[in-house]
Order: structure tokens, then sequence, then C-alpha cells
């Protein structure tokens, strides 16, 4: 499967849940090792399309993933990305965002490089993991403590739909020409049926097409 004309390099987008609200998108999240400025601004792009078509955002906000909020936080790509984010059209920059903003509706889309990205996506995962682990455990710690984690579940079973990785099962690799879902190495059933899903939904709403009439007509390309 190769690339859509005009793209540099494509990119991983994985779903970050936010409590009550629509999941931001992440990507780069392990692509691209490395990455160029003006590959973040069609990270933006694609990000802003896949944010739109799949979770029904009409204005995603971009945020940059960076060390602080301020414009000149950051290494050189950073830096540099910023002035060409901001200055992209069709793209509702919104500056830099950081790493406590990855769960916070601050920025629907947060690009990045693909190390920086995965290394974020891997600690929310162990994070997440940790947390439940604990609570769960904590519910059975003591026979007193049944009856009031009984009274809870039923508020928490819905949030934890929300967080775990096979509800949305999978990321897509946008820039490739074709629909692409990536599943984790530890996907069930669950996970695999709503990558089925998400993968027909996006055919049928025609999210390759439209990132690639994006790309060819960005400033140029």
């Amino acid at each position: 499967m190769g690339r859509v004309k005009g793209v540099s390099r494509p990119a991983i987008a994985t779903p970050i849940p936010v409590p009550g609200h629509q999941p931001n998108i992440l990507l780069d999240a392990g692509a691209n090792a490395e990455v160029q400025p003006e590959w973040l601004v069609q990270f933006a792009q694609m990000g802003s399309i896949y944010a739109r078509s799949r979770f029904d955002i009409a204005e995603p906000k971009v945020g940059l993933l960076s060390i602080g909020e301020e414009p000149g936080k950051g290494d050189t790509l950073r830096k540099e990305a910023f002035e060409l984010l901001a200055a992209a059209p069709g793209i509702e920059f919104i500056g830099n965002v950081e790493g406590r903003d990855m769960m916070k509706k601050t920025a629907d889309v947060v690009v990045t490089d693909g190390f920086t990205g995965n290394v974020v996506l891997k600690t929310l995962e162990g994070g997440l993991r940790t947390l439940f682990t604990a609570l769960l455990e904590a519910f059975g710690a003591d026979p007193d403590y049944k009856e009031h984690a009984d009274a809870l579940l039923p508020a928490l079973l819905p949030l934890y739909a929300q967080m775990t990785p096979d509800t949305y099962g999978g990321a897509m690799l946008l820039g490739v020409d074709g629909v692409c879902i990536i599943s984790h190495g530890s996907s069930g059933s669950t996970a695999m049926l709503n990558a089925i899903k998400l993968g027909h939904e996006m055919a049928e709403r025609g999210l390759v097409q439209e990132i690639a009439a994006a790309i060819s007509a960005a400033p140029g390309d």
C-alpha cells in the first residue's frame, strides 16, 4: 500500500480518551521516530480531517506538543513547526500544548514526532492500567468495601469503556492510499470487531479521498 500523492510520511493517529468528551487525536504515535517541521503540518491536516470524519468535530483545534505553552518553548523542531503551523491555512492552530493536556479538551488534535508520541501513548496506557488495577484491588481489600464497590461499579463501567483501547479498535495509519488500521498485539475479539467497523466507516466516509484532496490543495504541493 503506497502513500497518498503529496504526503511526505504517513502518521499513526491514535484516539486519546477524554472523560465526558470525544477523544483527542495524537499523531504521530510511532511511525516516524524523526520528523521534519513540514511533516508536522501535514500531520495536523490529516489529523484534523480524521477528527472531523470519525468524531464529528466540526472545527478541530490543533496543538503542538512541547514543553511549555509559550511560542518559544521547545527544541528547534518545535520552534520551526510552530511558525509553519501558525501560517498554515485550514488548520485551527492554537499553539503549544503540554503533556498534561493530552486527556483534556485543550486541543482536539495533538501533533508531534513519532518517538515522543509513542512514549506519551505508552505512558498513558500504563498509567491508566495501573489506576484501574489499583481501584479493583482497593474494592476487594476489605469485605466491608463490597457494598460500596457494588454501588460505584455502574458509574465506573462506562468510564472504563471510554478509557479502554478496545473501544476504539485501533489506530489509523493516515497518509497511505487506503484504509489501514493498526490494532494492539493483545487485541481481543471486541477490539478486532471495532477495528473492522471503523475501517468500514472510514471507507464509507471517503477519509482517504478527503486527505488526498486536502494535501494536493495545500500550498507548495
